[in-house]
């Protein structure tokens, strides 16, 4: 399964947001759309949906930005991404539809793929946002650091994944 580059994007969008829990200042766009070389006005689109599925809470104007509703341990990737991809069918006969498959009365192929399919979301489902970023760097005194996940090339991984 290849994923869609906006669920990829809202992924990318939520980890640094969650790389970034505690900061002062909110994440805004800009910062995001130049850390990741993405696009403001497809992070724009990206950041109001996950606002309206209260993933993101946004503030407008002048030291505004974003934050997550919710601790990134309370956000399932699986959930995020059967949000945000639209099509889970990997070949014709998935679709009762669309399914012109002369072989579909006699073939296991479906059947595999399905159980495949199955096993991936389940991965994903066990999955929170807080296990895709680094855990907080504690200083000598046992002050609340930061993690070390911004900018991206210095956590070792790539723009592109």
């Amino acid at each position: 399964m290849r994923l869609t580059q906006w669920t990829d994007y809202t992924l990318r969008v939520l980890m640094y947001c969650a790389a970034t829990e505690g900061r002062v200042q909110p994440v805004t766009i800009a910062e995001v759309a130049e850390g990741y070389g993405i696009s403001r006005s497809h992070l724009m689109k990206i950041v109001q949906q996950l606002a309206t599925q209260e993933l993101l809470q946004t503030t407008r104007g002048r030291g505004g930005g974003m934050r997550l509703m919710r601790p990134a341990s309370a956000i399932n990737v699986g959930a995020v991404v059967r949000a945000t991809e639209t099509d889970f069918h990997l070949v014709e006969c998935f679709d009762a539809a669309t399914d012109q498959c002369r072989l579909s009365g006699h073939c296991h192929l479906k059947g595999v793929l399905g159980r495949a399919m199955d096993a991936y979301l389940a991965v994903l489902d066990g999955v929170t946002l807080a296990d895709l970023v680094p855990p907080l760097i504690t200083t000598p005194a046992g002050m609340r650091g930061t993690r070390r996940l911004l900018p991206v090339e210095t956590a070792g991984l790539p723009l592109d994944h």
